[in-house]
């Protein structure tokens, strides 16, 4: 088996073709960014086409301007058996300061498959440090809220019938 990354970051230089009508980076654009950085990771740990099936508390904390350097790391918090939750932090600087700060984060779920489109068994990831045992617990808790969630949803849709 190819060896396997838990983590990547990729780079980016906001451009002025990415301007909302506040004169920051597009929401739309840093999602895009989001799920490219972490397909990244996720493929790289699978070693197969993966696609999203969820993103989630996903917050804006602070504007991208146009001329920013942009960092966005995707790091693995937890595997089932064909899932990866996949943890993804954006941050920004002017190219001419040394000092970044944290503009984005969020969750994103992927599910790895095979050429036929069937899902496929991903390898199991161990967190080895303290850190990263107490963010595979929050993911593994967010997938029980998004759980309860959903059917919660199901029964308030059920009932309007």
């Amino acid at each position: 088996m190819a060896k396997t990354h838990n983590e990547i970051t990729l780079r980016f230089l906001a451009e002025p073709t990415e301007v909302n009508f506040g004169g920051n980076v597009h929401g739309g654009t840093v999602m895009k960014w989001i799920d490219q950085a972490a397909y990244t990771c996720a493929a790289s740990w699978s070693g197969h086409y993966c696609v999203t099936v969820y993103v989630g508390d996903i917050r804006f904390l602070s504007p991208i301007k146009i001329g920013d350097v942009v960092d966005v790391k995707a790091r693995l918090l937890h595997t089932g058996h064909s899932s990866m939750h996949i943890s993804v932090d954006v941050q920004a600087r002017n190219p001419r300061e040394k000092q970044s700060r944290r503009t984005t984060s969020c969750i994103v779920v992927f599910v790895a498959l095979d050429e036929d489109g069937h899902k496929v068994d991903v390898p199991k990831w161990t967190p080895r440090r303290e850190r990263d045992r107490n963010m595979e617990r929050y993911a593994m808790r967010l997938a029980e809220l998004r759980k309860k969630i959903q059917e919660d949803m199901a029964g308030f849709l059920d009932a309007g019938r």
